[in-house]
């Protein structure tokens, strides 16, 4: 969602004459597109402003901003923290983002420190930009953080960073109110655009040349748009012509519907792949989480989909050191992910975001921080070890990549299975987009080397 953002915000300033460049040395304005789910991202994300700020003492004409979701989670504090930053803006200020600028350049042409008591308003969203209280030097900077719920994003052009395969937004916000989650408060509620919008767009893909695409939401497989669900649009755009490969993320498992499978099973264009959050392995930890379904229940879902989809390769995220979770508790989650054996599994420890209700549970409750590293360590342990051994069983597979970029070395490319399954091969350039059939050869445990089976043209069209 952050490339996607990061996508539509360079559409919007290059439809408004900018121009993007390489290096932030070389740049009028410098935007850093932020996440707000853990601390560690929104810790590096000072650091990089504060680096940046280097590059504004030398130009003062530089404008910086901060966009995205630490930006809306913030705020005001923000501004207090890097007073030296022009620009904090959230995610539902983006059609607005020339006008703003253009209003911090007017401030400051007129040496007006600060914007006055007037708000400003950006484009047809009505999107207010408040002046910013307190800032620093000649000028003053703004803040665009009111979420709008009939901002859609429609009608803005996208400037998109791949050739080879597209992200396609199809949902922002969030109704589930998960305890450990910021993203509700962040993002808004959930908002699904409208289905003929995102086939239009889907098709305007395809016309580039681009077969690949990847269905976006927060809670992606619970949209609802008048009469079209979530299966329904997955099939419409699997069958969309010049499409060969559909992904979608992030899903809920409640949202893990029969319906859903089925189309998983008979649309040739949807990969063999899902990522299911399980986040705990125990119900109790589960309830305090606010997920809304027990270890049994997703266990079902997981049996549900092999069944429908045998092949298909699962990834999922996990939570360690959640407050209050007991080490049985944390031993049951180990148990789950033994039995269901992911192919890939993404795993943090508790990150407290200010905000969330998983704040305000008791301070004894809290995991000490040395308990909750070597959870993690544990969990990343059989995590890894698990895919190892799955992969480790798929040596010797043929199967079809799209190279996507070059490899770390130079002479190898980098292609995904259908089952998103990484694997560099010795290659050319000239392949970029194309299909190839590879033997896999061997495994690094996370990833694939494989052999190129046939000429290699990547003309086959299966």
């Amino acid at each position: 969602m952050n490339i996607s953002d990061g996508e539509l915000m360079s559409g919007i300033l290059a439809s408004n004459g900018f121009e993007l460049v390489e290096r932030p040395e070389e740049a009028d304005v410098v935007l850093v597109n932020t996440c707000a789910i853990r601390d560690h991202a929104e810790q590096r994300v000072l650091g990089r402003v504060a680096q940046l700020n280097g590059l504004k003492e030398k130009n003062p004409e530089l404008l910086l901003g901060v966009t995205g979701c630490m930006a809306q989670r913030m705020g005001e504090e923000l501004v207090r923290k890097v007073p030296y930053v022009d620009l904090v803006m959230g995610p539902d200020g983006y059609r607005g983002l020339p006008d703003a600028l253009g209003t911090i350049v007017a401030s400051k042409t007129s040496g007006v420190n600060g914007l006055g008591a007037e708000s400003a308003h950006a484009g047809p969203g009505l999107v207010q930009l408040e002046p910013r209280k307190k800032g620093k030097g000649k000028g003053g900077g703004l803040t665009v953080l009111d979420l709008d719920p009939t901002e859609d994003y429609e009608g803005l052009e996208l400037r998109r960073t791949s050739t080879v395969s597209a992200w396609i937004p199809i949902q922002r916000g969030c109704n589930h109110r998960c305890t450990f989650c910021i993203v509700p408060y962040v993002r808004g509620p959930e908002k699904n655009r409208n289905p003929q919008a995102v086939l239009d767009e889907i098709r305007g893909v395809s016309e580039r040349g681009i077969t690949e695409v990847t269905l976006l939401g927060q809670t992606v497989n619970s949209y609802q748009n008048g009469d079209w669900d979530f299966p329904r649009l997955l099939r419409a755009v699997a069958r969309m012509p010049g499409i060969r490969r559909v992904r979608f993320t992030s899903p809920h498992p409640n949202d893990v519907t029969p319906a859903l499978v089925a189309v998983m099973a008979e649309e040739p264009a949807v990969c063999e792949q899902l990522h299911l959050p399980l986040q705990a392995g125990n119900d109790r930890t589960l309830k305090r989480m606010l997920r809304r379904h027990t270890v049994p229940e997703f266990m079902e879902k997981v049996e549900m989909i092999r069944s429908g989809v045998p092949d298909i390769a699962l990834s999922t995220d996990v939570i360690v050191a959640f407050p209050g979770e007991t080490a049985e508790e944390f031993q049951d989650t180990l148990s789950v992910l033994r039995e269901v054996r992911f192919d890939d599994a993404f795993t943090y420890r508790f990150s407290p975001r200010e905000g969330t209700p998983a704040t305000r549970f008791p301070e004894e409750d809290l995991i000490p921080e040395d308990e909750g590293r070597a959870r993690l360590d544990e969990l990343i342990q059989l995590t890894r070890g698990i895919q190892r051994q799955i992969n480790q069983a798929e040596v010797g597979w043929v199967e079809e990549v799209l190279v996507e970029n070059r490899g770390r070395e130079a002479g190898f490319m980098l292609g995904r299975t259908r089952r998103n399954k990484v694997a560099v091969f010795r290659g050319r350039e000239l392949q970029m987009g194309s299909y190839q059939t590879l033997e896999l050869t061997r495994t690094t445990g996370a990833t694939f080397v494989g052999s190129l089976v046939g000429d290699g043209s990547g003309k086959e069209e299966g």
